[in-house]
């Protein structure tokens, strides 16, 4: 069945809802027709408002009330529409969600999941045009998600809601009318999710997450028509942080390019980078690195401007050519 990335984020919720009666969801504007896109979608009219809860604007206490309900046996999934205002809720998230297994010995765990919206473009500004994934990935007893396809748009949501850890998924909008055929559904554990090769090939390896994933995937396919074949590594996992399939595909085209929709100062796409340089066997091949990542700055409100801060598949073609070259 073919879906859009946003339609299966809700086929997710809907399978979730349906199959587990311990999952709810909360949050701002969930019952809008536009402030999650059409990732949610008459939800609460199919599950009843009591399953899927339009919150009040506090940030800090509906994700707090979720941590408290997922010690309590319920598998809640907190909704921030805006990933910029979760940072009102780092407390609830990094102080309570993921040290609260640490702090008694594994007894008990907050299986509660966060999900954080990216939005950039449309002239947003400084504060409404976040990726701050690589905050949530620094953190010991968090796990981060960040579905790149249509498929891990829906199943990485059911992995990350029945796992027992406190999740960050990280959905974004540029994504949205991504479509694909999906498959039927099958159940697995997050634990066992790793990066995948979404596309073979012999000179550069391209990694990336979410978003960045189809800049590389699109800029592979203009490099592949100038000869240049490009392996595109898609992490979908960025904590706990596996880079071996990156490790194996850089021995191989001896090139790492890694894209990044965040910044470039101790960002996801230098701690990449230096972990790849630190699994690389000694006497292996040297290998050339790159990153392209935004500018250290804030975003602009100018869409002349957007156009030269965000990543796009001709800053990583350019990139790569003259790299080659």
């Amino acid at each position: 069945m073919k879906m859009s990335y946003a339609q299966a984020i809700r086929s997710g919720f809907q399978y979730l809802l349906q199959k587990y009666p311990n999952v709810f969801v909360m949050g701002q504007g969930l019952w809008s027709p536009w402030y999650v896109g059409n990732s949610m979608n008459d939800l609460e009219v199919e599950f009843g408002k009591d399953r899927v809860m339009d919150t009040p604007v506090s940030e800090a206490a509906c994700t707090g009330a979720g941590v408290g309900a997922s010690l309590c046996g319920y598998r809640p999934i907190v909704v921030h529409p805006r990933m910029d205002f979760m940072v009102l809720a780092m407390d609830q998230i990094v102080n309570q969600a993921a040290k609260w297994s640490h702090m008694l010995g594994g007894e008990s765990h907050p299986a509660v999941t966060v999900r954080g919206v990216i939005n950039r473009g449309g002239e947003q500004g400084a504060q409404h045009s976040q990726a701050l994934h690589a905050w949530f990935a620094h953190i010991p007893g968090l796990r981060v998600v960040m579905p790149a396809t249509v498929k891990d748009a829906r199943d990485l949501l059911i992995s990350a809601t029945l796992c027992d850890d406190p999740v960050v998924y990280i959905d974004d909008r540029w994504l949205y009318e991504l479509e694909d055929d999906l498959p039927e559904i099958e159940e697995k554990k997050l634990s066992n999710q790793v990066p995948e090769i979404l596309r073979s090939g012999k000179d550069v390896t391209l990694a990336g997450a979410g978003h960045s994933v189809q800049l590389c995937l699109e800029a592979s396919q203009d490099l592949s028509e100038a000869g240049v074949e490009c392996e595109v590594v898609d992490l979908r996992i960025l904590n706990p942080l596996n880079v071996s399939p990156v490790v194996t595909s850089a021995n191989k085209t001896g090139s790492l390019c890694v894209v990044d929709g965040g910044w470039e100062t101790c960002g996801m796409a230098g701690e990449v980078i230096a972990s790849v340089a630190e699994q690389m066997e000694p006497g292996s091949r040297n290998i050339r690195f790159k990153r392209i990542t935004l500018a250290n700055a804030p975003a602009p409100s100018s869409k002349v401007l957007e156009d030269i801060y965000y990543p796009t598949r001709e800053k990583i073609v350019d990139a790569i050519r003259n790299w080659k070259n």
